[in-house]
């Protein structure tokens, strides 16, 4: 009698010829770290719960009018295994993978796991390209020194990235510390925030075109940087967060103007019997590797 297969445990469950390394654009790599968290747990979770979520999505995007993953391949590479020894180890052994991967020129695609994870993918582009610009989206700036000890903790995340003398450009921010807050105004050149009041204001888009035109950019998108009517599975919710359409015109701009060579999405933590808020992130992740790819220079 006939039968029926289950789609293949990769991003939206690809067929073979659609997800093969060699012919695809894109690669997606899932992170499931979770070693600094520092409220609600389960961020190891989202990189299963994405890839998951994903196997609904649509592949047709009418913004493009394409169907991105057929037109482009998008490879999902084995998970790094989280390494037990401390954040530290965990951020170089992400960085030695994302760099190996980077390499191929292809887009690289991180699916976290906690916010750390994005110190070793920024490590990776900083070897890879040079001199790079991260754009963030996020209900925090991540500007700590350190954080309970670490300095590789998810609240130091931009704060390494800041070291590695690279332009970051946030997104959505609500909650910061004095320590970053003088940090900020310190730092203007180099450190441009626009708190949520500033995004749901408007007038941020044509100032972002112009920081990031012709630039490479890594972006990461922390899931909190959304309002948790949104996405309520997340460690550290905060009120007043971006819409699902202020998230989208933030990653066209970038993706119009410069050159994503790599892009992550962090801090999903998934809530049994909820699934609104994975859904959205694997939502989310195709539309940027979309809009990335169809703009990639």
């Amino acid at each position: 009698m006939p039968y029926e297969t289950l789609p293949p445990q990769n991003f939206l469950g690809l067929d073979d010829e659609h997800s093969a390394y060699d012919t695809s654009a894109a690669l997606v790599l899932p992170i499931p770290y979770e070693g600094t968290v520092s409220y609600g747990q389960g961020t190891r979770e989202g990189p299963r719960a994405i890839l998951e979520a994903s196997r609904q999505v649509e592949l047709y995007d009418r913004e493009l009018d394409d169907e991105v993953a057929l037109s482009y391949g998008i490879h999902t590479l084995p998970a790094i295994a989280p390494v037990v020894s401390g954040p530290a180890a965990m951020v170089d052994a992400i960085a030695a993978y994302a760099e190996e991967q980077l390499r191929s020129g292809k887009l690289l695609v991180g699916l976290g796991g906690e916010h750390t994870v994005s110190a070793g993918m920024a490590r990776a582009v900083r070897a890879v390209h040079g001199e790079f610009v991260m754009v963030q989206i996020d209900a925090h700036s991540d500007l700590r020194d350190e954080y309970e000890g670490s300095p590789y903790s998810h609240a130091s995340i931009a704060r390494r990235v800041f070291d590695m003398g690279a332009t970051i450009v946030q997104f959505g921010i609500r909650s910061v510390c004095r320590e970053e807050i003088d940090l900020i105004r310190a730092e203007p050149e180099r450190l441009r925030v626009w708190f949520a009041e500033d995004v749901h204001a408007g007038g941020h888009l044509a100032p972002l075109a112009d920081l990031v035109r012709g630039k490479k950019v890594f972006l990461t998108i922390d899931l909190d940087g959304f309002d948790p009517a949104l996405v309520a599975a997340t460690g550290t919710p905060e009120p007043n967060g971006l819409s699902w359409s202020e998230g989208l015109d933030i990653i066209r701009t970038v993706a119009r103007e410069a050159n994503v060579v790599a892009l992550d999405c962090v801090e999903l933590a998934p809530l049994p019997g909820q699934h609104a808020s994975d859904f959205l992130a694997a939502k989310l992740v195709y539309k940027a590797i979309g809009l990335a790819l169809a703009n990639r220079k």
